[in-house]
Formats: structure tokens, sequence, C-alpha cells
């Protein structure tokens, strides 16, 4: 083939780099995305591996069969053009099933993407961040590559989102992932409503991601308040993680900075299409989230039954705490079983697993396995030989530069 520089031995056609050579790279890069640690997504079973994958919050019914239908319909002679910057098609669809203009709905690579863009368009180097902890890690991430500060706010009882000191906090932007991840904590409109305006024209946004599991959203506040940004996932609900689709709502000025800062044409025709066809065939959606809420109504009787401390989730994950006891032994007995779910080992909630909502027989699945690995866990409970408790922590300011590293207790823990 030409121009390949493979060689026999070295099937990449590199040289080893020398450890001390790797200093060219801060002549290369800022100091600030040498030094910070990258985002680490759950773990992806790899081709052939049979796991029963309840670790990334993926729907685990499939998506409407008009998306199927629409992607090979797509899948023409038109791939050959680039797809419409705006997404019209999807655009026009989410407007018409939520009843916002077209002009307050901006499509994204998944909701990553649209919180990437807003981080981009909105903070400066030294300018405030705020949010829970924990929360979405991927926040930590964007913080650190615009080197702005993050103030990070403790989680109130019961994992209560905290709300008023987030708005004391007088950050440049503010977000509420609600329902909050790890938790599925959610926080009433009215609330939110509130904060908005108590943050006096700074920029708040809702992470909406879990939304459609929940009782209650903040969509309608976009059209009372200039500050808002609601932003929305087809990962979840619409059974689309691999699709990479979501949605963002604001009032049309603040569309149009981000606009300023969007990839040319970032979704796929592809994409485009099974969006659109999702969301007209929203009660396939709606059906498979009660399936959901179902088995997570169960799911958290049988966890609470088992000793687990479980806060009510509106999301589609559930939350298993056993207080002060490391759990990194259970996830990886799990793991060794075939089953994955998520453990924070380096955070305030080392002694929880967060359990993405399968369906009825992996949910069987993994109680099966899940009880006898924690029965020598209640069993030191019972006995007082348990961890310490983790002492309060307090809102804490980080200035996300190449000191930090980005979140030496933090780091990448809630994905979602």
């Amino acid at each position: 083939m030409v121009g390949r520089i493979d060689q026999p031995g070295n099937p990449a056609g590199l040289r080893a780099i020398p450890e001390k050579s790797l200093s060219y790279l801060k002549k290369m890069f800022r100091e600030a995305i040498e030094q910070m640690a990258p985002y680490s997504p759950g773990e992806q079973p790899r081709p052939g591996q049979r796991l029963i994958k309840l670790n990334t919050n993926e729907n685990p019914y499939p998506p409407s069969p008009r998306v199927q239908a629409a992607i090979v319909k797509a899948a023409g002679t038109s791939l050959r053009l680039y797809p419409p910057p705006r997404a019209d098609e999807l655009v026009a669809a989410a407007a018409r099933l939520y009843g916002i203009s077209r002009e307050m709905i901006l499509a994204g690579n998944g909701s990553d993407e649209l919180l990437a863009m807003l981080f981009r368009a909105a903070l400066a180097r030294g300018d405030k961040v705020a949010y829970a902890l924990p929360t979405y890690s991927l926040y930590d991430t964007l913080a650190a590559i615009q080197e702005a500060r993050i103030a990070a706010v403790p989680l109130g009882p019961g994992f209560a989102q905290p709300l008023a000191a987030l708005a004391a906090e007088r950050a440049v932007l503010t977000i509420v992932c609600n329902p909050n991840s790890p938790c599925g904590s959610p926080a009433a409109p009215a609330q939110l409503d509130n904060l908005a305006g108590a943050l006096n024209g700074r920029l708040l946004a809702i992470d909406e991601a879990y939304v459609d599991f929940a009782a209650c959203h903040a969509l309608s506040l976009i059209k009372r308040h200039p500050n808002v940004i609601v932003l929305r996932s087809f990962s979840k609900s619409f059974s689309l993680a691999g699709m990479r689709l979501g949605l963002c709502f604001a009032q049309p000025p603040l569309i149009e900075q981000l606009l300023k800062v969007k990839d040319s044409y970032n979704l796929s025709r592809l994409a485009l299409s099974a969006g659109a066809a999702a969301l007209a065939d929203i009660g396939w959606m709606h059906r498979n989230v009660e399936r959901i809420k179902r088995v997570r109504a169960m799911s958290e009787k049988r966890l609470r039954v088992m000793g687990f401390e479980v806060p009510p989730s509106q999301a589609n994950f559930v939350l298993a705490r056993i207080e002060g006891h490391d759990m990194s032994t259970v996830a990886a007995g799990l793991r060794r079983r075939g089953i994955l779910v998520r453990h924070f080992p380096q955070s305030v909630f080392r002694d929880a697993l967060r359990i993405s909502i399968g369906t009825p027989s992996q949910m069987d699945a993994l109680f099966k396995v899940l009880e006898p690995l924690i029965r020598p866990v209640l069993a030191a409970r019972g006995n007082g030989a348990m961890g310490k408790r983790e002492r309060p922590h307090r809102t804490r300011t980080i200035r996300s530069t190449a000191a930090t590293a980005l979140g030496r207790a933090r780091k990448n823990l809630f994905d979602l």
C-alpha cells in the first residue's frame, strides 16, 4: 500500500520515545491540557464478550422500529453530501413534539457536545463554574480544558440538590444535573425557577439527560428566563446511545452564541434521520420508560431488603450504598461473574454501587450474584467492623489548571 511506514517487528512503524524527550509536548500543547487527566468513560465490552452491562445507564430495550427504517432509507446516495448544518429535520421534529420554536433548539452530537460548546462559549480562564458534588464528572473535564475555577458544592441531606448554595456561588455558569447522577435525586421545577431568578442573569444549564424517567421537567423555564439552557439526550430514554444525539433548548440569543462555537457539520445524515424518527414515535419511548420505571421500583425494594441504603431514584439507575464499607470487592466480584456495575473508588461514594436498570431477567441475574457477595459486608457491619464514616464535605473552589491534575478524588467517577 502506498505511503505505509510499517516495519517488521514494529507494526505501527513508530520509534520508541524516551520519557525524558516527552518534554517537547509542553511546546505543542497548553500546560493545562498536557497535565490534565482525560475523561474516562465506563467499561465497554469488547466484541464477543458476554457481559450483563449495568454500568453506563444505557437503555436495555431497542429503539423504535421506525428508527431502523429511517436509517436504512437514509443510507443511500445522499451520504456523499454533507448533512444540513442546523440539523433541520431533527430540529423540526423536536419543535413539533415539544411546542418550542426552531430558533430555540440546537442539535448536538450527544448532550456531551452541547456541554462542550457551552463551556467553550461561556468560560474564560479563571471564570467560575458551579455544580454539585458529586455529579456528572464530564463537567470537571470541560472546566479543566477552559482552565476555569470549579465551585464544587456538596449535596444536602438525603442527596438533595444544593440549589441555594449554588446560587450563593455567583458563578459565570451554574449547572444542575437533574435528576442528578449518581444518586438519581431530582430538584423540583419551582426550585429551579427560583434558582434561575437568583442567578440574576448568569447562565444556568439544566442537564436533563435522565428527565424522561422523572416525574417532572424544567423545559418551560426557557420561556420565562433568558439565562436558562436545558439539555436533553437521546442516549437513555430513546435507546440511541450509539447514535450520539442531544438537544439544547434556550432563547434565541443564547442559541446564536452557541452556534458560533459549533462544528460545521456536527451530526451525520444517519443520526439526523434516526433522531427525527425516534421523536415521531414518542409512544415507543414512553412504553420503554414505563417498563424501566417498574423494574426500578422493584429493584429499589429488593436492594433495601438486602440491606442497602437506596435513595429514591428518578433516573434509569439506582444507587445502592452500605455506609462506611468500600464496595470495591463487591464490584470486582460482580465483574468476575460477568456483571458490570459502577463503583466509585476515590469518592465519598466509595461505599456505593450505581446500578443501571436492565431487563427483569438481567436484574434477577444481578441479585442472584449480589446477595452472596454482600453477606460478608452485612456480617462485618453487624460486628461493628465497618470503616469510618465520611466527614461532611464543604464547598471547595478548584482552579482547573495543571496543578489540579483534574480532580484527585473526583476524576471521572460519575459517568453517564
